[in-house]
């Protein structure tokens, strides 16, 4: 599967600060140092519709990792995953009379565009659960080899008490865990588990479902979580620098797949942080595929929005804050962008190194996009009131805020 084509990222004087950034496994700021590559992982959509106002908050703080990263010149391993087969792509299929796979290459297709038109970076390797599937076989055989998954009906599951680690990605105790696995596609009622919240692994063949050829395992299809943790070893190896996501995924999503890699390797941990976004909610609910209450990004852009705008909305909430999209929220990021091309549009300006710096200041304390954006609109005010001198400086500002914001002015 191929990602989206990469916009160029302006070079810029002087060199970025490290990133420090919120660990949900901690609680805590964690300052990362990577090393010269830069080891992300995102977990991706699952095509079963359009791009939403939420993934897009997701994906943009994760582009702004990326963008950190670089500008303290350090290359980006960036690996990122498409679900697509999954229950509510086939749910959707079979409703609207679509076949499957042609739905998720449509969305998918779709999500590129979005991205592109969002001036997301691309990952470096964009996988799908599909061309993954034999690279799943063979850890769902070899955890179960090794006594730490079972069969159950002919599906496969991972015992969660053969990782002793499992529960520090969340933090959550014994009944949260099981609340949100039935909320979020465990199935913890199931009898004949030897746990509650052990998630499946391999789901044996259904009648009119896809089904691959799994070896010892029968035909089947792989569980949700294997899948990232498949990828994620094949291509980065334990111990990576970032595992991304909304908050959603925490818990069961990450969780277990720290525990699947762990299990697999004996090593810990699966990623040294683990980030999380909030979620965007409208009309005072999560903004969700489930709940149908949803702002598409192809649907904004097809309306006239300049997607610069749409960044702009995102960025004006901090990465991790649950918050609302509002006809506010876009009116104002539409105001904010007229002025900093307004701003950047003269020949000279007030000196900009300073503002440069506040921005990357601000990035690098856990990505505080919102006071990187006061600090532009700072230098566009005082462009607007009094000018500047310096010929360079709206250049420079133009080429700091793509660089590190995303924003093509």
């Amino acid at each position: 599967m191929h990602a989206w084509p990469a916009s160029e990222v302006p070079a810029l004087p002087g060199q970025g600060r490290d990133l420090r950034i919120h660990d949900t496994a901690t609680g805590g700021l964690v300052t990362l140092d990577p090393g010269p590559v830069a080891r992300i992982y995102v977990c991706g959509i699952t095509p079963y519709d359009a791009t939403h106002i939420g993934h897009a908050a997701t994906y943009n703080a994760f582009d702004l990792v990326q963008r950190v990263w670089l500008d303290t010149k350090r290359q980006v391993h960036y690996v990122q995953n498409v679900t697509d087969v999954d229950d509510p792509l086939l749910e959707r299929a079979q409703r609207d009379g679509l076949d499957w796979a042609a739905l998720a290459e449509q969305e998918t297709a779709l999500f590129r565009e979005d991205m592109t038109a969002l001036r997301m970076l691309p990952p470096r390797e964009y996988i799908g659960a599909v061309e993954a599937i034999p690279g799943i076989v063979p850890l769902v055989e070899r955890l179960r080899d090794m006594g730490a998954a079972y069969e159950l009906e002919g599906d496969v599951y991972f015992s969660v008490e053969s990782d002793p680690h499992f529960g520090k990605v969340s933090g959550l105790d014994a009944a949260a865990m099981r609340l949100l696995s039935a909320e979020r596609g465990g199935d913890p009622d199931r009898p004949g588990k030897k746990n509650p919240l052990d998630p499946m692994l391999w789901m044996a063949a259904r009648e009119g479902e896809p089904s691959w050829d799994g070896g010892s395992l029968g035909r089947g299809r792989p569980g949700w979580h294997i899948e990232c943790v498949a990828i994620a070893l094949d291509h980065l190896g334990m111990g990576f620098d970032i595992q991304g996501g909304g908050s959603d995924l925490a818990f069961p999503h990450h969780e277990m797949g720290a525990s699947h890699a762990q299990a697999l390797t004996g090593e810990f941990p699966m990623a040294k942080v683990y980030v999380h976004a909030g979620m965007v909610a409208l009309d005072g609910e999560k903004m969700s595929k489930s709940k149908g209450n949803l702002v598409f990004v192809s649907k904004l852009r097809r309306d006239g929005v300049d997607p610069a705008a749409i960044r702009l909305a995102l960025l004006a909430h901090h990465y991790r804050a649950d918050w609302e999209w509002t006809d506010q929220v876009l009116q104002d990021a539409v105001a904010r962008l007229a002025r900093w091309r307004a701003a950047v549009s003269r020949p000279d300006g007030p000196p900009a190194e300073a503002l440069v710096e506040q921005i990357r200041e601000a990035l690098a304390n856990d990505l505080d996009a919102p006071a990187a954006l006061a600090a532009v609109d700072r230098w566009a005010a005082r462009q607007q009131e009094s000018g500047g001198t310096d010929e360079g400086a709206p250049g420079v500002v133009s080429r700091a805020v793509d660089a590190l914001l995303g924003v093509a002015l």
